[in-house]
């Protein structure tokens, strides 16, 4: 009892802030020097250290893309959710500061009443109605000597930096969906132009079948084959037509349009940008100051760590300074001496000596700090994962992309050369067919291979982070 007379009476002396301070902890992964080293997967040529920039989509030099782009900047519900969150969040702050100034009342109770005789204990008099008012006002302020509202406040504002960064975050989810929803149209679009070429050189490998067997150099068998190859590379034009389409429905919904509002531009497409530079990723240090999700995490264990120190400020006494006025009585006394009343004085409220329920509190907004750094760790591992694998797949793609195309090189001299010898009658229609299928499923191969190494780009550029530092195409409500 005496020593917390004694917490009190300095409380009240200097208005301390009760729980402890935030400050990283040193501990945390985003301190360890691995994680701010270069990355592990980054000595390519495909890569250098220099930062990305913000707007990296535009390092593709696409004016359609950037005009979609800003489009879903604009207009994306996604974004428009986030944004309404941040309203939501500067409003909670808004009212968390209004807790530190007095707060004021105002009251005004006309009535036409009749009292009754037997609650006046005169059950024989007659008591006429009249008209009775009632008018006052208060003053409220409530001392902040252990810092409850400062540590509330504190918590609203990690709070805001924290809706803030997970609007970040959306926005550069949202730039990479759209980026790759146009990539996917126009790789789509690329690959059926490739097996549209295909089915054409296949069509007149048929005709010449069939003008050969027509002469009697051939047979009914060598025709049957060509046809079902021609057939065959035929039926893979409506998955990627199906394929296109859908990127296209994604692209206008992500631009905040009905499916069948698709963007022209981006139907017409039929070759993805390309990137004709090493792509800029930085360093680890550098990523993780950049990643929105690693900085909402740390707002988040911020306020966490703020909600211990409100916890504990339940264990003290809470003291709040009134005063009230008020005017009581009939019309015909209004503003009277006789009907004023009034009082000044502190509400003192402290639940003691259970504190345990305080102590609880106190526990749980512990114990919700810890999950809080757990999650910020967790948060920063994940960021160095992401864009390491991102690396190494891109960098493989483009090693296996060498490769086919060199596998390509050959497979087009073995179709020519064995078209050529069935054409001269040294070599049967069966060896022209298995050149031809392998010419076919090599460019097959590096089309779609291209595709995905355009889809490549963007998830690695989606984990560097980069993006939610432009500036908004409109402002937040």
């Amino acid at each position: 009892m005496k020593r917390i007379a004694v917490l009190c009476g300095m409380a009240a002396l200097c208005g301390c802030t009760v729980g402890p301070n935030y400050k990283r902890p040193t501990g945390a992964v985003i301190n360890e020097p691995a994680a701010n080293a270069p990355f592990d997967s980054g000595a390519n040529a495909a890569f250098v250290t220099t930062p990305p920039p913000g707007a990296w989509w535009q390092v593709y030099q696409d004016p359609a893309l950037d005009a979609l782009v800003q489009q879903a900047l604009a207009a994306n519900t996604y974004l428009r959710v986030a944004a309404a969150n941040i309203s939501e969040a500067e409003a909670g702050l808004d009212l968390a500061e209004e807790a530190q100034y007095p707060s004021t009342s105002l009251e005004a109770a006309p009535s036409y009443t009749r009292l009754s005789p037997q609650e006046q204990l005169l059950p024989d008099v007659d008591i006429p109605p009249e008209f009775l008012y009632s008018l006052g006002g208060g003053l409220s302020y409530q001392v902040d000597l252990f810092g409850q509202i400062r540590r509330t406040v504190e918590a609203s504002t990690a709070n805001l930096g924290a809706t803030r960064a997970a609007y970040d975050a959306t926005r550069i989810t949202v730039v990479a969906e759209t980026t790759g929803a146009y990539v996917a149209a126009c790789s789509a679009g690329r690959e059926i132009a490739v097996a549209q070429q295909e089915v054409a050189l296949q069509t007149r490998s048929t005709e010449f079948t069939q003008e050969l067997f027509t002469l009697g150099r051939g047979n009914s068998l060598d025709v049957a084959r060509a046809t079902a190859l021609q057939d065959q590379v035929r039926a893979s034009i409506p998955p990627l037509e199906a394929e296109k389409r859908e990127a296209l429905y994604r692209l206008a919904v992500l631009t905040g349009r009905p499916p069948a509002e698709y963007p022209q531009s981006a139907a017409s497409c039929d070759e993805e940008p390309q990137l004709n530079q090493p792509v800029p990723i930085g360093d680890g240090a550098e990523l993780l100051a950049r990643r929105p999700d690693v900085r909402r995490a740390e707002y988040e264990l911020h306020a966490a760590t703020a909600q211990i120190g409100i916890a504990t400020a339940s264990l003290y006494p809470q003291i709040t300074f009134g005063a009230s006025i008020e005017s009581v009585g009939p019309t015909s006394a209004f503003l009277d001496y006789s009907s004023l009343k009034y009082s000044i004085g502190p509400l003192i409220s402290w639940t003691f000596p259970n504190i345990r329920a305080a102590e609880d509190r106190i526990r749980g907004a512990k114990a919700g700090a810890q999950i809080a750094y757990a999650q910020f760790d967790g948060v920063v591992l994940n960021a160095l994962r992401e864009t390491e694998s991102a690396l190494t797949v891109y960098s493989h793609d483009l090693d296996q992309l060498a490769l086919l195309q060199a596998s390509r090189d050959q497979a087009a001299i073995a179709a020519a050369d064995a078209q050529k010898l069935y054409s001269l009658g040294s070599e049967n229609y069966l060896s022209v067919l298995d050149a031809n299928l392998a010419l076919i499923s090599t460019d097959q191969a590096i089309a779609a291979l291209d595709a995905k190494i355009a889809a490549d780009q963007v998830t690695l550029f989606l984990a560097l982070g980069g993006g939610w530092q432009m500036p908004d195409p409109k402002p937040h409500p």
